[in-house]
């Protein structure tokens, strides 16, 4: 039997899902092929709108190798899990004369873990287990939490925590979860042939298609033991997420509370000596801990040295003697050892890791506000340590001995792919030689006509914005552009202060126009609430830069406050701007331009969502329209049409508005008569 072409499995499977193909896509589809095919790697950027799921499942299904896809949201993962691979594969089934199997892994703590459900969980200030359960009011929040929880372990065929429905809070979730190090192991435990976590392993051990996130591709990446079965092809969509997320794997964390954790979780399972000992350097950490300031630590001072290195020591002491020492009066003493081995070796790793100094790391002091009384994220100072660059790890342990495809909408900054693949270890393009990784970009455009369905205004008239200082003149243009527009304005802002701020200014001058804020409901309330009506605006920090999709008039002006450079006096990007100086590179251009650039091109992809948006992205910064980095930032954006004239502008928004007025006008009286019929 002749082999199908690639473009039969790809029109079987747009046809599937009751798509169009699209010229974007199809080129996508032939680009992923080749990379697989010939061994390479490739980075394919496919804006929105270009169905670029089908155009990397395709050609990977069609290949008959394992395929491990990593996404970054969940939201993604489930579109992969629950639509785009059930309906492509049932379409690629009579065509390939196979049918592949898929399957979701994640890490262990997103499981539900039966042996915390039915012994419970072992607590700081008592030996052994304790009935959560009973330990929770029936009628608090957590308690009804826990008790919807134990009904659903029982129906459960994942006891995956993103299938419980309604969610529950993280406090609830740790009381029947485990991370990896504090799992006994399925061979130690009495619920081990029934794990959740194992049954997704083997089910992934099975499947041709593995689906997971960032975190656990970053975990299998640094970690000695691979917790993703062996695989010939990666692909990573949502690429532009992915150092981030590396990063933040690959971040330790050292708190007061976090010590003083380990110190009770040990102390009944020790001798006295090595408990006192712990008790005591935990004791000289939190001192040392009460006085710091935020900020970088280029050189460990010497006394915080002398606390981490008695702090290391003396979890090594402890290490040793929880494995000798047995207690016969503690009940369940595996799962009680194992969560104090757990927490224990925790903040030995870091204590070790920031004594030892590598040059390749950097730590800082950080402090915390109070957020309405978490237990996970208490106010105090912590310490951490995060590598100055993850580019040599995701070269050596990404690019070797598999083909990775990386796609997203944004990866082309400035003109060209370099930026980004610089940032993910990989040379300038077309560079040859022993050991560099092969590899080429492609961008296959979108289906979308920017320059007709949107403009870029830069508000040139207003004052250069200072940190943190005033901006009345902002706030002006603002709030004149959103009368303009009628609302249907997303305001991304470059902190959270500022957009606290102009929350509050606008909804005593602009009452007319309702203003939601982040953090004042949850993030999917919100992107709800402004959906749902066009006269609404919703302004937010990071998240909404990235996290929104809204189709449709709800959404006709996106508004940057101001170039999101990253605050000089964040320790880690300052330290990675140094260090390219420090190598005779342009500092300025390879990080804090790298990522302004990444975060605009995710915002100003929030306004054109569908083929019939219409809309505005204006930045109210002059800098965009006078520095010589403007027309880099530019460059990577959507091509808008480009303007500074504010007459013109509100002029376009209010006929705008008055178009997407009369749609609804129409469809309401149509919907009226719709009614009076039925």
């Amino acid at each position: 039997m002749t082999k199908p072409s690639l473009p039969e499995l790809l029109h079987a499977a747009v046809t599937a899902v009751g798509g169009t193909e699209r010229p974007g896509q199809v080129a996508m589809a032939e680009a992923v092929e080749e990379a697989i095919d010939g061994g390479s790697h490739l980075l394919v950027q496919a804006g929105t709108g270009t169905g670029k799921s089908l155009g990397y499942l395709v050609p990977a299904l069609a290949h008959g190798e394992r395929v491990v896809v990593a996404t970054a949201t969940l939201a993604l993962q489930r579109q992969l899990v629950e639509r785009d691979l059930p309906r492509t594969v049932d379409a690629l089934h009579p065509l390939l004369r196979r049918r592949p199997e898929f399957a979701m892994l994640k890490g262990r703590s997103n499981y539900l873990c039966l042996h915390r459900l039915h012994e419970g969980v072992p607590q700081d200030e008592e030996d052994g287990l304790f009935d959560q359960f009973e330990a929770a009011a029936p009628t608090s929040r957590l308690g009804q939490d826990l008790l919807r929880m134990r009904d659903w372990a029982d129906e459960t065929e994942t006891g995956d925590r993103d299938d419980l429905t309604p969610g529950v809070s993280d406090r609830a979730w740790a009381q029947v979860s485990v991370s990896s190090r504090e799992c006994l192991g399925a061979s130690k435990c009495a619920y081990g042939a029934e794990c959740f976590a194992e049954s997704a392993r083997e089910r992934a051990k099975l499947a041709e298609v593995v689906v997971t996130n960032h975190a656990l591709l970053a975990i299998d990446a640094i970690e000695g033991a691979p917790v993703l079965p062996q695989h010939e092809v990666l692909i990573v969509d949502e690429a532009h997420e992915l150092v981030s997320r590396v990063t933040g794997v690959a971040t330790g964390e050292l708190t007061p509370g976090q010590v003083n954790r380990a110190v009770r979780r040990a102390a009944k399972l020790v001798n006295e000596k090595a408990a006192d000992q712990l008790q005591t350097a935990a004791e000289g950490f939190e001192r040392l801990m009460e006085l710091a300031l935020p900020g970088r630590l280029e050189e460990i001072p010497e006394d915080l040295g002398y606390a981490l290195m008695a702090l290391r020591d003396a979890c090594r002491t402890v290490i040793s003697a929880i494995g000798t020492t047995r207690d016969k009066s503690v009940q369940d003493e595996d799962a009680v050892r194992k969560q104090a081995l757990a927490s224990v070796e925790s903040v030995h790793d870091v204590a070790e890791r920031i004594t030892n100094g590598s040059e390749w790391d950097v730590v800082w002091y950080e402090r915390h506000e109070p957020r309405g009384g978490s237990a996970y994220r208490p106010s105090g100072a912590s310490l951490r340590v995060a590598p100055m660059s993850v580019s040599g790890l995701l070269r050596e342990k990404l690019f070797t001995e598999r083909s990775v495809v990386l796609t997203s909408a944004t990866l082309k900054l400035g003109g060209d792919f370099n930026g980004v693949g610089a940032s993910l270890g990989l040379a300038p393009e077309g560079t040859e030689g022993d050991d560099v990784p092969q590899w080429k970009g492609v961008d296959v455009g979108s289906p979308f006509d920017y320059r007709k369905q949107g403009i870029l205004y830069v508000a040139k008239h207003l004052a250069r914005p200072a940190r943190d200082g005033d901006r009345g003149d902002m706030l002006d243009e603002l709030t004149e552009l959103i009368q303009a527009a009628g609302g249907r304005t997303l305001g991304l802002f470059s902190s959270m202060r500022a957009a606290q701020l102009a929350a509050e200014e606008l909804r005593s001058r602009i009452p007319e126009y309702p203003i939601l804020l982040q953090g004042e409901e949850t993030l999917g309330e919100l992107i709800k609430n402004f959906a749902a009506d066009p006269r609404t605006c919703l302004f937010g920090t990071l998240s909404l830069w990235q996290g929104v999709d809204v189709p449709g008039p709800s959404c006709q002006l996106v508004v940057m406050d101001k170039i999101p450079f990253p605050r000089p006096d964040d320790p880690l990007m300052s330290a990675r701007q140094k260090a390219v100086e420090e190598a005779g590179g342009n500092g300025f251009m390879a990080v804090a331009a790298t990522h302004a650039a990444l975060l605009m091109a995710q915002g100003a992809g929030r306004l054109v969502r569908a083929s019939g948006d219409r809309g505005v992205v204006a930045v109210l910064d002059q800098r965009l329209a006078t520095a010589r980095y403007g027309s880099y930032l530019k460059a990577s954006l959507p091509d808008f049409w480009f303007t500074t004239d504010r007459n013109q502008v509100r002029k376009s928004l209010a006929a705008i508005d008055a178009k997407a007025r009369q749609t609804e006008g129409a469809e309401q009286v149509e919907g009226a008569e719709q009614a009076a019929g039925d």
